[in-house]
This record gives C-alpha cells, structure tokens and sequence, in this order.
C-alpha cells in the first residue's frame, strides 16, 4: 500500500523547538513492520496509535530523543 510517511524528530534544546520534518510517499507493506526493522538493534520504545481514517501514528523514544512516524494512506 501506499503512504505518506512524515517523520518528526523532536528537538531536545531548550533554546530551539523547531523540529526536523522528513516527508516521502512510499510503498510500505506493513507500518509495524517498517518501525520495528527502524528500531532494531536501537534502545527503543514504540506507542502506536490507529485512527479511523487508516492513519498509522508511531511515537518513539530512540536513545532518548523522541521521534513520530505518521503513515497517511495515499488513494
């Protein structure tokens, strides 16, 4: 299936709140898939939430620095 996948990665400086945003549509057979083979091997933690509309939302904690995935399917 096709998504968009947006990934945010949160600034943890106190002085900066901007965030690093990575936006690309893609061919993603499994979403819990795509960020289990992006965790491995990293110390990380995944909350995932599903929404009506077949959006996937993942927040991550990597080491330490939080990150989001969003899988918005593309029609």
């Amino acid at each position: 299936m096709k998504y968009e996948v947006v990934r945010e990665i949160f600034n943890m400086c106190d002085l900066n709140k901007m965030r690093d945003i990575f936006i690309e549509e893609k061919e993603v057979e499994d979403p819990d898939a795509y960020v289990k083979e992006y965790c491995e091997g990293k110390d990380a933690s995944v909350e995932d939430v599903s929404k009506t509309d077949g959006t996937r939302i993942y927040y991550l904690n990597v080491s330490g620095m939080r990150q989001k995935f969003t899988f918005t399917p593309v029609n």
